[in-house]
């Protein structure tokens, strides 16, 4: 397994009673091998460095790549797929990612922490459209659209889904993503903003926003990029 980090920009809490800053995204890679296909699985990570921080939503998601928003598999449970490994057909849906051990490893999916099943409420924004024009499909589709403002959120925030240190979130890290690749692509980066706060009620939303990157050139260790952090 491969771990990378992002370099972060210190920032200040809304709050007086509780600390809450992102400090950046945590890539971590696995090659797996399925249905005759050689994969590399990357899960991504928001960083937070308070005890009670809240992932609340993911927004502005776009690659500077050539083709970095085309090539992902899907083994999910989407009526266009049925749980067949496929680059043509898929969710980024969390809920329908299917068995946790015949279709989850192998799926793509985008989410605000907590576990990829039936019970994940990650819900995709009115962002994902194509062309200026709504597309049906919403998230429910294989690739990512190229409009730069893709976002997903929690649609039930009391559920504490996104929060460090709720299982299965770590005590820092909450996972915003699965991103299945074939072994041996081109390096892509992607940019995105997380809005969270620090978890006591009330308090005010902030936002950060960084780099991470999909990559085979990735080496083991550490790979640092700028996060910025926003009130």
């Amino acid at each position: 397994m491969k771990t990378g980090m992002i370099a972060a920009v210190a920032g200040l809490a809304v709050s007086g009673v509780a600390s809450a800053t992102f400090t950046g995204y945590v890539v971590t890679s696995t090659n797996v091998t399925n249905s005759g296909q050689n994969l590399t699985v990357y899960s991504v990570f928001a960083r937070f460095n308070g005890p009670t921080d809240t992932l609340l939503n993911c927004f502005n998601l776009a690659s500077s790549t050539p083709g970095g928003l085309t090539g992902f598999w899907h083994k999910d449970l989407a009526t266009s797929n049925s749980g067949v490994l496929s680059q043509d057909f898929g969710t980024w849906n969390p809920s329908q990612t299917g068995g946790a051990a015949t279709n989850r490893p192998f799926d793509s999916y985008l989410t605000v922490g907590g576990q990829a099943g039936g019970t994940n409420t990650s819900n995709a924004d009115p962002s994902w459209v194509n062309g200026g024009n709504t597309d049906a499909r919403s998230w429910n589709r294989p690739d990512l659209p190229n409009n730069g403002t893709l976002g997903w959120f929690n649609s039930n925030p009391p559920n504490l889904q996104g929060r460090v240190g709720t299982a299965p979130n770590t005590a820092t890290d909450v996972r915003i993503g699965q991103f299945v690749l074939s072994q041996g692509h081109s390096e892509r980066t992607f940019t995105m903003t997380v809005g969270y706060n620090d978890g006591v009620p009330g308090t005010a939303v902030q936002f950060g926003n960084g780099s991470f990157v999909l990559g085979p050139a990735e080496s083991p260790g550490s790979r640092r990029h700028r996060a910025e952090h926003r009130d």
